[in-house]
């Protein structure tokens, strides 16, 4: 089995991880807590550990297709004898979606036999003014 690095961040802190040739997750088309009125008080100061946040990102469409594209992406580089696969899940401030993703990334990865370790970059940096409404 590899070992599989899972790295979340936000790209709004220009201090990206550096690996070579990761599988790079981009979760920008998914549902932002930040850019929501209807949760933005609610779940913005929350992060991706969150149960809440965790389940508002998943129920983005299109969040499935995400998510079995990056763990075929994952397997086939295991199953090619890789032994350790670096994957970087980005949003733009990593605290909500990439947090979400990286999570349950690594819960798939687990229960497939695979050496797992997160890591969330920016998780605990101040929420960033949104992109949405700059």
């Amino acid at each position: 089995m590899a070992n599989i690095l899972i790295s979340s961040y936000g790209t709004g802190h220009d201090d990206d991880p550096v690996a070579p040739a990761p599988v790079v997750v981009d979760t920008t088309t998914l549902h932002n807590p930040p850019d929501d009125p209807a949760v933005r008080a609610t779940l913005t100061q929350l992060t991706g550990l969150h149960p809440d946040v965790a389940a508002y990102v998943l129920a983005t469409p299109g969040v499935h297709s995400l998510l079995d594209s990056a763990l075929a992406d994952i397997e086939r580089r295991a199953e090619q004898g890789e032994q350790r696969i670096d994957v970087h899940v980005h949003c733009y401030g990593g605290r909500h979606r990439s947090v979400v993703i990286a999570e349950t990334l690594a819960i798939a990865l687990l229960a497939r036999g695979h050496r797992v370790d997160v890591t969330h970059r920016h998780i605990d940096r101040p929420v960033l003014p949104s992109r949405k409404y700059a």
